[in-house]
């Protein structure tokens, strides 16, 4: 293992983390939205919950055509039209005043930005090599800080006179604001990689359109010609192990509120602090784990990472005082807070060269975990109470670890 690595984080760079800061105003100003849209559509916990299923569904159709756009397209144009579709979403569920509108925004928002997220993801691998991911968990890292920012925001809106609409602007002008200064900058893709049919130019004659193809020196072969070549057996194994992750960050994000409030006997709206504290966890195990990576494997990262939720999750689940909840969620948030992005590394590493495909493929796992997980522990909570029914969380970490050893870290290839 080169223990070497460094992280260079040149102008493109900084715009890959811009933009997926961006989609993160999205998704946490989405997922903030939802308890007061609930209230104000009238509908109950499981009708509201379909919007979270509009999410995963539109991010796993997104996940189904992203290869094929990306080869047709290439990275830069999908980015920026996925950021534009994701946008589009959160214009309807802002104008929106009725159920089927609401759905409708959640379900484009959810697959639009799904590719844009994706993309990026495939960018940051290719363009920083050894050292991707820590690009990968630095650039998530970013995401959370402007998750943590947008939901505050959201907060002081929804308590003001002019409500909480509005604050689903942010993503929106966020988007414009970056393709006006960066529309122009991007990342470009080494001569090695295969997989696009060609690359856009670095000049579009507009920031938010696809640029035209650049002249090739040789031709490169596109990714619907290439051969198919199966994936091993590990690449599966390392979609389960997403699965699994995503299920677990999801779970916790919906359902963790309602539990801390159970247990210290805090208002829903006191507890929900208590995401904060989670997402204060992953911001700083983010920025951790990216200085991790860069002297240790991802696969041996993400097994201390979820070590740590596991723990995270005991302090959690057994405590009853507010202090035992906020440093149970936190260390929680910081184990949760590279699994997604190192799980992702290790899907990619095991393609065998194709990021692009794989990123796709993983929006899949991605998009059952974050829609499985959930319903799942909602519906044993049904069943069985809210309390019992974290108990699958160290399921899911259980199966997780198991992948992972079952792999023997999954990694077929070793990063240059």
């Amino acid at each position: 293992m080169d223990r070497n690595k460094t992280l260079s984080r040149d102008l493109p760079t900084w715009l890959v983390y811009l933009q997926l800061a961006t989609f993160a105003t999205y998704l946490y100003g989405m997922s903030a939205a939802l308890p007061t849209l609930r209230d104000e559509l009238g509908v109950s916990q499981a009708v509201a919950g379909l919007h979270g299923t509009g999410m995963a569904v539109g991010g796993i159709v997104g996940g189904l055509f992203l290869p094929a756009l990306v080869a047709r397209f290439g990275r830069r144009a999908i980015t920026w039209a996925g950021l534009t579709g994701m946008n589009a979403g959160v214009l309807i569920v802002m104008f929106g005043h009725a159920l089927p509108y609401t759905l409708l925004g959640y379900t484009v928002a959810g697959g639009c930005g799904s590719m844009a997220l994706y993309a990026v993801m495939a960018v940051l691998s290719d363009h920083h090599g050894a050292a991707g991911p820590a690009a990968i968990s630095e650039a998530n890292a970013f995401g959370v800080i402007a998750g943590i920012a947008v939901t505050y925001v959201f907060s002081l809106m929804a308590g003001s006179t002019t409500g909480w609409r509005p604050a689903l602007g942010i993503p929106v002008a966020a988007t414009v604001l970056l393709a006006l200064i960066m529309g122009r900058v991007w990342v470009p893709t080494p001569a090695s990689t295969p997989v696009p049919i060609s690359q856009p130019s670095v000049s579009p004659t507009s920031s938010l359109s696809p640029a035209p193809p650049a002249p090739a020196t040789s031709p490169a072969p596109s990714a619907a010609a290439a051969p198919r070549v199966p994936y091993g057996w590990r690449f599966h194994l390392a979609g389960a192990v997403l699965l699994c992750c995503v299920a677990l960050e999801f779970s916790f994000n919906l359902w963790a509120v309602e539990l801390f409030a159970q247990r210290t006997g805090l208002p829903v709206g006191d507890a929900a602090k208590g995401l904060t504290a989670m997402l204060a966890g992953m911001a700083v195990g983010r920025f951790g784990g990216a200085r991790l990576t860069l002297r240790m494997r991802p696969s041996s990262v993400l097994l201390g990472a979820l070590v740590v939720a596991l723990a995270g999750w005991a302090l959690f689940w057994t405590g009853t005082s507010e202090a035992a909840g906020y440093a149970g969620l936190a260390l929680s948030g910081m184990g949760i807070s590279v699994h997604f992005p190192l799980a992702l590394t290790l899907i990619i590493d095991t393609s065998a060269g194709r990021p692009d495909r794989a990123t796709g493929t993983a929006s899949i796992w991605a998009g059952v975990g974050a829609g499985g997980g959930p319903f799942v522990l909602g519906a044993l909570g049904d069943g069985f109470g809210t309390h019992t029914a974290f108990l699958l969380a160290p399921v899911l970490i259980a199966l997780a670890l198991t992948g992972l050893a079952a792999g023997g870290g999954l990694s077929a290839r070793r990063r240059s």
